[in-house]
């Protein structure tokens, strides 16, 4: 399984084509997880730069972005999976897991490039760990916060998902 999708032009497009075949189907929604490669500009003063817009680079409208710093070495976080929004996780700094499950497959990728992010559909649980010391990580999400949207029990989402099949 290819996790990796390039050039933004047809990312938005590509996705949607794919979260429509694979609604059909919950038992492929894990296929939708995808890396998505940002823009990167090498810079003369020892710097680079990378640029995410909305509509070319993500597959949907940005409503969210949230940032998490000072983690823990070893400790796990998130273990949660959305009814409907969307992510794309980006390691800013340092290194981290994501472990990716749809109750049919599991598949972890590791995030370590700041101009790399993974992007994640609705019905996938996900936990993250293994951080490297001074991680920092960014989410970018499809909707407002709405804890309605979580499940936090993996049961619960287990059931869900299944329900739907």
């Amino acid at each position: 399984m290819s996790f990796y999708a390039s050039g933004p032009s047809s990312l938005r497009d590509s996705i949607a084509a794919r979260v429509n075949e694979a609604a059909k189907d919950a038992r492929r929604s894990l296929e939708l997880c995808r890396l998505i490669e940002f823009p990167k500009i090498s810079g003369s003063y020892l710097a680079n730069l990378t640029f995410i817009e909305t509509a070319r680079h993500v597959p949907f409208e940005v409503r969210r972005i949230f940032y998490v710093y000072d983690l823990a070495p070893g400790e796990a976080r998130s273990a949660h999976a959305h009814k409907t929004l969307q992510e794309v996780v980006i390691c800013l700094s340092g290194g981290l897991d994501v472990h990716l499950d749809d109750s049919y497959s599991k598949h972890s990728v590791r995030l370590h490039r700041p101009w790399l992010g993974l992007y994640i559909p609705p019905l996938i649980w996900i936990s993250l760990g293994n951080f490297d010391p001074g991680t920092v990580y960014m989410g970018i999400v499809s909707d407002y916060y709405d804890e309605s949207d979580y499940y936090r029990d993996y049961l619960e989402f287990w059931q869900a998902v299944r329900a739907n099949a």
